[in-house]
């Protein structure tokens, strides 16, 4: 009894210096030598930090508060034999922040000597975390005990939660800083796993490392907050698995939506090979990756919002072959059958495999359980509607009508989707249609349905005007083409390359070239570098048809160049792999219509360069063969020239130049092969049946055989001369 009364006395009295000595630091005076408390073995202070250590309610109970001030100054002084200046401010200040006054507590952490104490804390993290050895008595012990680094951590720390609730961030960031700069340079390679043993430590520390790149937000610092992240995630903190994959999905989203460029990261040591992103999308898909193996491993629980990210990461970055193959990794359950097949479906249709996406549209709506799929009947509607396959286009004209009855008085916006889709898939299928009659049925049938799509839609639709526009064109109602186009620019603002062309090959069908290279210029200003190669190829053809050779062979010149200068700048990255493959295609092209400029001015040697430089992207081009064809023949060379046609024909048999440029060329060398020229001029004519200069040389083919009427000759001529008032320097499509 007398030992549990001599107890409660020392416990009172330990409490009352310690009290003393918090007046004494609000007052600024110091304490005397005989009121340091000195230590004591029979103290009855724990190690059991309470989880409200970081609790800001200013409604707790005082005296719990005090307890576990009073047990924290116990154990500082049970390890070190002393309690200084700063850890007394430190408990304080604590004392404070848990009430509630923060501008109270913030007082009492700005008078800790950070500068002061910083390298004694290094010295004892290092020491502490030293590897096992002999101990001499000549080994210095740590200045600070672990117990006092870990009191001033968390000093450092509830200042820079002050600090935040106070709306000073950019200075809680800073003060928050400078805890992971202390460990990170008293500890280079990382904790050690040992570490954890002082929980509360780690506790701060794990608190800090999370809560850093939030406060470089606040203060409006995004490049900061990206250092704090890679900070968080390079270092080796010993985080646990849920925040570590907090951190690294915080992260991830940032550098999505952020709208700020980061730097790539510069790692200090990597194994050889290893992929480094290059720019934000790659960074986060990377991390967004790492995460969702963590799920397929069973390491965390499934998030929605990973996957969503995911998807628009690499959707952003083009890599739709990884994002389906990601989908197909996931266990079953995860993602409805449904979802998983649509959205398979548009990974494959976004990187042109077009016959897989359709195949499994057709097993999802195969199955009766999937009654309600109007999204998916639309999707394969759209797919059968690019496809130049017959039986495709009318699979796909029934998709779009089974859409209609579907979506009868429910949803008009569904409805006009349908009827653009429909539209879209019998013009393409006029196209292959021999019969006249029948051809001109399904034209208007197209026009009608994209009307109609054109009327029920609620707002004006760009895919609707761009293909009203060109239907319209390639039936050479040029005026309600030129209408279109004009609402087309207007509803894209210019944004748009494929209006602006469209624009300028209406108005030369219309023999309004000045207008149209006026419309090329503008887009030009209106529009990036790196987008127009496609502008300027159309403004030289424009050049070629006024006759301004010269100035084509300029504009070509500088579109080769801007093309290589693209190549060199991007050609290494996977995002521009895509648009990397269209820019060889229109640079093969360029050479080729480069030539033929070459070929008309009879500069031979030009043009062969030309040529040479082509067969190096393509040797097996059909375009290039036929302008190696014009070229020979532009030397007179009719048998060499007609062995390159033929040879265009052998890789492409539905080439129409090479096919028209053959009949001509035969017709030349022999009049006995009439019948074989009028197969080639007939063949081209099944495959475009508005090229004038098929239909022209037909004229000259029923002019010249016997037997012929005239009567059909002067139909073809006729026809040959309304096309060729109304032809576009390049195909409307």
């Amino acid at each position: 009894m007398k030992i549990k009364n001599w107890i409660g006395i020392q416990k009172i009295g330990f409490r009352g210096k310690l009290r003393k000595m918090m007046k004494c630091i609000f007052s600024g005076e110091h304490l005397r030598g005989e009121d340091i408390i000195p230590p004591s073995s029979e103290s009855l202070a724990t190690r059991d930090y309470s989880a409200s250590g970081y609790s800001s309610r200013a409604g707790e109970a005082d005296s719990k508060v005090d307890t576990s001030n009073i047990e924290e100054a116990e154990s500082s002084l049970r390890e070190s034999g002393f309690l200084n200046y700063e850890e007394a401010r430190a408990l304080l200040g604590r004392l404070e922040y848990q009430k509630g006054n923060l501008e109270a507590a913030l007082h009492v952490f700005e008078g800790i000597d950070i500068a002061a104490v910083i390298p004694k804390m290094k010295t004892s993290l290092s020491r502490r975390c030293e590897l096992p050895r002999r101990h001499s008595q000549s080994d210095a012990t740590p200045p600070m005990s672990m117990h006092a680094v870990n009191l001033l951590f968390e000093a450092i720390f509830l200042k820079a939660k002050s600090l935040q609730a106070l709306g000073r961030f950019k200075e809680a960031a800073q003060s928050c800083k400078v805890i992971l700069d202390t460990v990170e340079s008293a500890l280079p390679d990382g904790l050690p796993e040992n570490f954890a043993a002082d929980y509360k430590l780690q506790e701060t520390l794990n608190k800090a490392v999370e809560i850093l790149p939030e406060l470089w937000k606040l203060a409006w610092d995004p490049q900061e907050a990206i250092l704090s992240y890679r900070r968080a995630l390079l270092y080796h903190w010993n985080l646990d698995m849920e925040t570590r994959t907090q951190i690294e999905k915080e992260f991830a989203v940032f550098l999505l939506y952020s709208g700020t460029d980061a730097n790539p990261p510069n790692l200090r040591s990597q194994m050889e090979g290893s992929f480094v992103p290059r720019n934000n999308i790659e960074e986060a898909a990377l991390l967004l990756l790492i995460v969702l193996r963590k799920f397929v491993l069973k390491k965390i629980g499934w998030d929605p919002s990973i996957f969503y990210h995911l998807s628009f990461a690499l959707t952003v970055a083009g890599d739709l072959t990884s994002l389906a193959h990601q989908v197909e990794e996931l266990p079953p359950g995860i993602i409805e059958r449904k979802e998983t097949y649509t959205i398979l479906a548009l990974c494959y249709h976004g990187e042109g495999e077009n016959m897989v996406a359709l195949n499994l549209l057709r097993n999802l709506m195969n199955n009766i359980e999937n009654n309600s799929c109007i999204f998916e009947l639309l999707l394969a509607s759209k797919i059968c509607g690019e496809d130049l396959n017959p039986n495709c286009l009318e699979e796909g004209i029934g998709y779009a009508r089974k859409v209609l009855m579907k979506s009868e008085a429910k949803c008009d916006q569904m409805a006009s989707v349908a009827n653009c889709l429909l539209g879209i898939s019998l013009s393409a299928q006029s196209r292959a249609i021999t019969s006249d009659s029948l051809r001109t049925s399904k034209q208007y049938e197209a026009l009608e349905a994209l009307e109609t799509s054109r009327k029920t839609m609620r707002e004006k639709n760009s895919v609707v005007l761009f293909h009203l526009s060109i239907e319209n064109a390639e039936q050479r109602k040029l005026d309600s083409a030129l209408y279109y186009a004009k609402e087309l620019l207007k509803v894209e603002g210019g944004a748009s390359v494929k209006g602006w062309i469209l624009l300028a090959r209406i108005l030369s069908a219309q023999k309004r070239y000045v207008d149209a290279e006026d419309i090329i210029n503008a887009a030009l200003d209106e529009t990036g570098k790196w987008d127009q190669g496609e502008l300027m190829r159309t403004k030289a053809k424009l050049q070629i048809a006024q006759g301004h050779l010269r100035n084509a062979i300029e504009t070509y010149t500088h579109l080769l160049a801007v093309l290589q200068v693209r190549s060199k700048s991007f050609g290494a990255q996977k995002k521009f792999l895509k648009n990397r493959r269209i820019d060889r295609s229109l640079e093969m092209e360029t050479w080729h219509d480069l030539a033929n400029v070459y070929s008309s001015l009879s500069q031979w040697r030009d043009a062969e360069v030309c040529l040479s430089k082509s067969k190096a992207i393509n040797p097996h081009s059909a375009s290039r063969w036929h302008s190696t064809g014009l070229l020979y023949e532009a030397k007179g060379l009719h048998e060499e020239a007609l062995k390159s046609y033929e040879t265009a024909l052998d890789v492409e048999p539905n080439h129409v130049p090479s096919l028209i440029s053959t009949s001509i060329v035969l017709k030349q060398l022999s009049d006995r092969s009439l019948p074989v020229v009028k197969s080639f001029l007939t063949d081209a004519l099944r495959l475009d049946r508005t090229n004038p200069s098929a239909w022209y040389n037909l004229g000259l083919l029923y002019k010249a055989e016997n037997g012929s009427s005239a009567a059909d000759a002067a139909e073809c001529f006729e026809a040959a001369a309304v096309l060729q008032e109304s032809a576009p320097v390049e195909p409307f499509r």
